[in-house]
């Protein structure tokens, strides 16, 4: 599968072109396959992922039984670089939520290039700030904020992530996402759906409305934002 060019991910258009050129070759597309898993946490990691559409869940399991994501990984990041350039163990789970492709990287190429690449460094410190600042947005958000607000800000990250296409996503699943029950969703759901916010039906979701599903949303949704503003220079 050939690497769409120019590169949709933008830890990729941070590089400098040649240095983009030497990597080229050992970048591989494959498919994002929704609901697919990646990696189990604990596990090693032996490719990093570079999203060019399609999103990834970074998931960490409890004791109980339940799941909560912690950051959800787009064209706009990168997944796996922390855990590469450490002990190369995973810390988390990483599921697909939305289909799409991902370029992917070995490990070993991954901490070459981090190791004699300056300009590299400099964009994956600036992105991997970036995710840290997402992922405790979103332990806030799901520490403080009403299912409705939590759901809209997160539908919200999906829209930008997809590119306002639909959403296959079902209501177990979005209860996953945040944390919890799936009749605590339905409910939700269904209120967006009676105000002609969302359109839901056979585990597809389209956003109606998007004005108003960011006036439903909390302020998590626009700090997340404007992490991206100031770290990488552009809106999510």
């Amino acid at each position: 599968m050939p690497l769409i060019q120019p590169s949709p991910n933008r830890l990729l258009q941070a590089l400098p072109t040649a240095e983009l050129e030497a990597l080229r070759p050992r970048l591989e597309l494959v498919e994002l396959v929704k609901e697919a898993v990646l990696v189990e946490a604990g596990n090693p990691l032996t490719h990093v992922y570079l999203p060019q559409s399609g999103a990834i869940s970074m998931m960490v399991h409890l004791s109980e039984g339940q799941s909560v994501e912690v950051a959800t990984v787009g064209h706009d990041s990168v997944f796996g670089a922390s855990a590469a350039l450490g002990g190369g163990i995973s810390l988390t789970s990483a599921v697909v939520v939305l289909p799409g492709t991902a370029a992917i990287l070995d490990v070993a190429d991954f901490r070459a290039l981090a190791d004699r690449s300056v300009a590299f460094r400099t964009a994956l410190a600036r992105h991997e700030q970036a995710l840290f600042a997402l992922a405790q947005q979103s332990a806030a958000c799901n520490a403080s904020h009403s299912v409705e607000a939590r759901l809209a800000r997160w539908l919200l990250r999906a829209r930008d992530l997809s590119d306002g296409k639909p959403l296959p996503l079902t209501q177990e699943f979005l209860a996953q996402m945040i944390g919890v029950q799936r009749n605590a969703i339905s409910i939700v759901a269904h209120a967006l759906q009676q105000a002609g916010i969302i359109s839901y039906s056979r585990g597809h979701i389209d956003i109606v409305d998007a004005d108003g599903l960011r006036a439903t949303a909390c302020e998590c949704y626009d700090a997340v934002n404007a992490h991206h503003r100031r770290l990488l220079n552009v809106p999510l």
